[in-house]
């Protein structure tokens, strides 16, 4: 088993191991812990950039093999910065995808809570009885109208005389 493949396995937890793989908010920590790590190495890249493009004007052209193995290291360094980027481009897609995951099983997690809620609340409502609700409320409704109505069409006293 290589050195590499040992570290990686000693890392994994006990608890990880008893669920099938890591809980997103583990997977999360780890990959902002790797994109802090990979930041500050991007840091000490461009610093040493700086010292080999520094150290190669130094040189300039008294001392060209000198200038010219500055500038070489510097070539790769910056690859190794353009390596970086990609890495943590992918990283972060891959952190965003991760958090779009998780809220979206969050938010599917509560959408079944609110439907058994629902099922609860509708569980001592029968269908007959509300329809036979509704129709008693609309009869009670046309009856109040109807009160209504009588009481406030005038009452005909002294308007028609029957001779």
């Amino acid at each position: 088993m290589s050195k590499i493949s040992k570290f990686f396995k000693g890392r994994s937890s006990a608890a990880s191991k008893g669920r099938g793989g890591p809980s997103p908010q583990e997977a999360l920590a780890r990959l902002r812990e790797t994109e802090e790590m990979l930041s500050k190495k991007q840091e000490y890249l461009e610093t040493r950039i700086e010292r080999e493009l520094a150290a190669a004007r130094q040189h300039g052209t008294k001392n060209k093999r000198a200038a010219l193995q500055a500038l070489k290291r510097k070539k790769r360094y910056e690859k190794q910065l353009s390596q970086i980027d990609g890495t943590l481009s992918t990283i972060e897609f891959q952190r965003e995808a991760l958090e779009n995951s998780h809220t979206n099983t969050e938010v599917l997690k509560n959408m079944g809570y609110a439907a058994q809620a629902m099922k609860k609340v509708h569980a001592n409502m029968d269908l007959n009885k509300i329809d036979d609700l509704m129709q008693d409320i609309t009869e009670q409704q046309d009856v109040a109208q109807e009160i209504s109505d009588a009481i406030s069409n005038r009452a005909g006293f002294g308007d028609e005389f029957d001779e």
